[in-house]
C-alpha cells in the first residue's frame, strides 16, 4: 500500500508540474500577434506527417538521421511499457499483462529492449560527437554554457533510463529463474531478447533479496527518470519532441522568398495608386496602431514564438548560412535561442509584475545586435535546412523592418539605395529618363 501511495503521489506531482509548465509556455506563445495558419488543412497534415513524423529533412545527413531515428522510435515505442508500469504502480501488481498476453507480451518487451539497445548505441555516439569529435556547429559561441550542458544532460538521462530498464528486466529474469519473481513463483525464463542473457550472465550470482532490491531500483529509477525527463523538457531544447508536430503543421506554405507585407502599408500604397481614392479620407477610428516590424517578442507572431520554443539547436541552419560561413556575426540558431530566452524572461515578468511592467529591455539591442540582422542575405538557406520547418528569416526581416521604418537605422551602404528608390524609382543613381542612355554610346 505504501508503494501505491508513493507512486500515485509521484504521478500527480510529475504530471501536475508538467501541466503547469505547459500552460506557461502556451501563455508565452500567445503573447505574439495573431496570424492565420488554418488554411489548406490537407497539405498541412501532409507536411506534418513527412517532416515531423517521417523526419524527411533529417535525412540530408543520413548517418546522424539514422542514429536520431533509433532514439526517436525508442522514445515513442517504449511508452507502451509505461502503460503497464502505471497499472502496476497504481494496483500493486507486477507485470500485470504478462499472463494474459503470453507470447505477444514477450515479443513486445523484446522489441522494446532492441530499440533501447539501439538508442543506447546512438546516445553514446552522440555524446562522442558533441564532446570528443568537436564538430564545428556544436562549438559556436551561442552553444557555450547551458546549451551544451543541456544536450549532454538529456543524453546522460537517456543512458540512465536504459540502464534502469535492463536492471529491472535482468534482475527480474534472474528472480524468475530462481522461482522468486514478483510475476510468478514458477521457474523458467521470461524469454526477453536481451534481459534473458543479462539474467543468466550478469545477475545470476546474486541472492533473491539482492535481486528484489535491484529490480525495485530499476523499476522506480525508470519511472522517476520518465517524470524527470518529462518535466525537464519545457526548459530544454528537447521540447521539440512534442512541439515539432504543431510547428510543422502550422508551417508557412508560401513559396520561399515571398515576404510578408504589412496590411497598413499595403493599404496606403493602394490608396496612392488609386486615382479615385480620397487623399483626405480619415483612417478608420477603430483601427489599432501596429508597430512597423518587431522590436520585442510581443511584436512577433505566435508562430515565430512557437518556432523559438521548437528550436532543436542542431545548428544545421547556422552551418548552411553563407553569412556565418564568411565570419559574420549572424547565426540563425542564435536568433531563435535569443528569441526564446527573451520570451521566457518577458513571460516571467508578466506573471510576476503584471502586463504593464516594463523592464527596459527589448529583443533587438539587448539580445540580438543590429549587426546580426543586417548580415542576413535573405537567401532562405536556414529555412530550407531546418528539420522542423523553423523560419529564422521571418524574425530577422521583422527586426530589420523595425530598424528602418521606426528607428531610421540602416547600414550606410543601404542609405543611398533607398534614397534612389524614393527619388528615381530604382536602386540606381539615374533618373528614369537617363537610364537607357548607355544604348546610344559607341
Amino acid at each position: 500500500m505504501v508503494s501505491i501511495i508513493l507512486f500515485a503521489l509521484l504521478a500527480v506531482l510529475g504530471i501536475g508540474f508538467f501541466t503547469w509548465n505547459i500552460l506557461k509556455v502556451r501563455q508565452n506563445i500567445l503573447f505574439g500577434r495573431d496570424v492565420n495558419r488554418s488554411d489548406n488543412k490537407a497539405e498541412r497534415w501532409r507536411v506534418m506527417m513527412l517532416v515531423a513524423l517521417g523526419q524527411k529533412k533529417m535525412f540530408t545527413r543520413p548517418i546522424p538521421a539514422i542514429l536520431h531515428l533509433f532514439i526517436y522510435v525508442a522514445f515513442v515505442i517504449t511508452q507502451i511499457e509505461l502503460i503497464e508500469i502505471f497499472v502496476d504502480g497504481l494496483s500493486g501488481h507486477h507485470r500485470i499483462f504478462r499472463e494474459s498476453l503470453g507470447g505477444f507480451y514477450t515479443f513486445i518487451i523484446s522489441f522494446i529492449e532492441t530499440l533501447s539497445v539501439l538508442a543506447l548505441v546512438a546516445t553514446v555516439i552522440f555524446l562522442t560527437r558533441r564532446n570528443i569529435l568537436h564538430i564545428a556547429r556544436f562549438k559556436k559561441i551561442e552553444m557555450k554554457g547551458f546549451p551544451t550542458r543541456d544536450a549532454n544532460t538529456i543524453l546522460v538521462m537517456e543512458i540512465i533510463l536504459v540502464t534502469c530498464i535492463f536492471t529491472m528486466n535482468g534482475a527480474d529474469e534472474a528472480l524468475y529463474l530462481q522461482g522468486a519473481s514478483h510475476a510468478s513463483e514458477a521457474s523458467g525464463s521470461f524469454g526477453f531478447l536481451f534481459s534473458s542473457w543479462l539474467g543468466q550472465s550478469v545477475f545470476s550470482g546474486f541472492d533473491a533479496e539482492t535481486l528484489h532490491t535491484l529490480e525495485r531500483i530499476g523499476w522506480w529509477g525508470h519511472i522517476f527518470m520518465v517524470f524527470a525527463f518529462l518535466n525537464y523538457l519545457p526548459y530544454s531544447k528537447h521540447f521539440h519532441i512534442l512541439l515539432a508536430f504543431p510547428n510543422t503543421y502550422y508551417s508557412n506554405l508560401e513559396k520561399k522568398g515571398k515576404f510578408t507585407n504589412m496590411a497598413s502599408v499595403t493599404a496606403e500604397v493602394q490608396l496612392m495608386l488609386d486615382p479615385n481614392a480620397d487623399p483626405y479620407a480619415a483612417p478608420p477610428v477603430d483601427a489599432e496602431p501596429q508597430r512597423f516590424g518587431a522590436k520585442d517578442v510581443t511584436d512577433l507572431t505566435w508562430k515565430n514564438l512557437l518556432d523559438a520554443y521548437t528550436c532543436t539547436e542542431c545548428g544545421r541552419c547556422t552551418a548552411a548560412c553563407p553569412a556565418n560561413q564568411t565570419g559574420k556575426l549572424l547565426s540563425p540558431r542564435k536568433i531563435m535561442m535569443d528569441t526564446r530566452d527573451r520570451l521566457m524572461e518577458y513571460g516571467d515578468n508578466y506573471r510576476k509584475h503584471g502586463k504593464d511592467y516594463q523592464d527596459g529591455k527589448s529583443l533587438i539591442g539587448d539580445y540580438i545586435k543590429e549587426e546580426e540582422v543586417w548580415a542576413c542575405t535573405s537567401c532562405n538557406a536556414c529555412v530550407q535546412e531546418c528539420p522542423v520547418n523553423i523560419d529564422p528569416l521571418a524574425i530577422i526581416v521583422d527586426l530589420r523592418r523595425y530598424l528602418v521604418m521606426e528607428e531610421s537605422k540602416m547600414p550606410v551602404e543601404l542609405t543611398g539605395m533607398l534614397t534612389n528608390i524614393e527619388n528615381n524609382g530604382a536602386p540606381w543613381q539615374f533618373s528614369p529618363a537617363d537610364r537607357l542612355n548607355w544604348k546610344d554610346e559607341n
